[in-house]
């Protein structure tokens, strides 16, 4: 039917016929959304969208015009993909903050589990000696003075962290001292050596001789470490100085 005001509703302005007591779009394109009958319209056609309507409930109308204007908005605005293309790219974000959300209970659990086996350490010896007198007392630190969870899982993860970052450096270290006495050079030499393969990083050095990917035993050196002059690098078994450098392997 005609709004209130006696004017038109958006549809039959729109198909420039008159709107009377039943018109089917009145109750849902009213005269100021002139827009959304025309982008519906454009899409689905107005005799499909009267057909649709009458098939419906009338309960279930305003549901179904909602749905075909944000339909036809979508397609107006992209021909090719319509609402679709919206909806692939909230799926990838969904997808993507699913796999950051399961990464965090990841690293979460494992800290977790890291700080448990150190708090179980650490407090095994003081409750030795202050279980007795705490039980029997009954003391208890105040709230305010009791770690909260968030920190204890910040200070776990830093120890984690650290001692990780240690256990490197100390293999690292191990196996600098390892290709110093194979090699045979000093410490200085065989550092000039190292940073200039691996193009002024020592570590990119260390990486590129492969340090944790032969076996080394004593006295023998890998295929692709060069020997000294002594022991035959050159291919030959004359004797002599020491290995002055490093070929790459």
């Amino acid at each position: 039917m005609a709004s209130s005001s006696g004017s038109p509703c958006a549809a039959c302005k729109f198909l420039r016929r008159k709107c009377t007591a039943e018109c089917v779009f009145a109750p849902y394109f009213p005269p100021d959304q002139p827009h959304k009958f025309a982008n519906v319209h454009k899409i689905f056609g107005a005799s499909n969208i009267t057909k649709l309507l009458n098939e419906l409930p009338p309960h279930q109308r305003e549901d179904a015009v909602n749905s075909l204007a944000y339909e036809a908005d979508a397609r107006v605005k992209d021909p090719v993909y319509g609402c679709v293309g919206a909806i692939s790219v909230l799926q990838r974000q969904i997808a993507q903050l699913q796999q950051e959300l399961a990464l965090a209970h990841s690293d979460l659990a494992r800290i977790g589990s890291v700080g448990s086996a150190q708090g179980t350490l650490l407090a095994g010896p003081s409750n030795l000696h202050a279980g007795p007198l705490a039980s029997g007392m009954g003391l208890a630190l105040p709230p305010s003075m009791q770690p909260s969870a968030r920190d204890q899982i910040l200070s776990t993860r830093d120890q984690y962290f650290s001692a990780r970052d240690q256990q490197s450096r100390l293999a690292r270290d191990a196996q600098f001292l390892e290709l110093q006495r194979e090699s045979q050079m000093t410490r200085e030499q065989l550092i000039e050596q190292l940073t200039r393969a691996g193009g002024g990083s020592l570590e990119a050095g260390l990486a590129a001789f492969g340090m944790g990917g032969f076996s080394m035993h004593h006295g023998t050196l890998p295929s692709n470490y060069p020997r000294s002059t002594s022991e035959g690098g050159s291919g030959s078994s004359g004797g002599g100085g020491s290995m002055n450098r490093l070929s790459p392997p």
